[in-house]
């Protein structure tokens, strides 16, 4: 083959080679592309292009922004393959519920009254105190008194008006 054969045939590699180079999207068009895809979805997540290789980093809100995210960079020209760093916060702590320890005694008493069958008797209990109000038969006093300590109040004001 003769030097200028040669001479052309180098030619034609390189620029078709230099062609094909071109053709590639380089990291950063691969970055503007991402950044604009990944921005839309949410702010907070940052991303960087290697080698066509986009790694993402940050705070999504859930799993579906998480495949939103990966969805959208699934067929972007010159991206090879996607690390995912994306993560979700955890749920907030169940919200503190607090009881009045005056109302499960108040609970607590009524429920025995109930269960006993004492009626025409009221409890009202505050710090721990309980005060009963209302008429009981004097035979049914002992009993009420007694259901009214099973709770194991501070103590028991007898305000009750004991009928025959």
């Amino acid at each position: 083959m003769s030097i200028k054969k040669q001479l052309w045939h180098m030619l034609f590699v390189f620029g078709f080679t230099l062609l094909f180079a071109a053709c590639k999207p380089s990291d950063e068009k691969i970055a503007e592309a991402v950044k604009a895809k990944v921005s839309a979805i949410s702010p907070a997540i940052s991303s960087s292009v290697k080698n066509g290789v986009v790694t993402l980093s940050g705070e999504v809100a859930d799993e579906a922004a998480k495949a939103a995210v990966i969805s959208a960079l699934q067929g972007e020209k010159g991206v090879k393959d996607i690390v995912n760093n994306l993560t979700i916060p955890p749920p907030p702590p169940p919200p503190v519920v607090v009881i009045n320890p005056d109302d499960v005694l108040s609970y607590g008493i009524d429920s025995t009254f109930k269960a006993k069958g004492i009626s025409g008797v009221t409890s009202k209990v505050s710090n721990g105190e309980v005060t009963l109000t209302g008429t009981v038969k004097k035979s049914d006093l002992q009993k009420v008194m007694q259901a009214a300590n099973e709770m194991k109040p501070k103590k028991v004001v007898n305000q009750l008006v004991i009928s025959k």
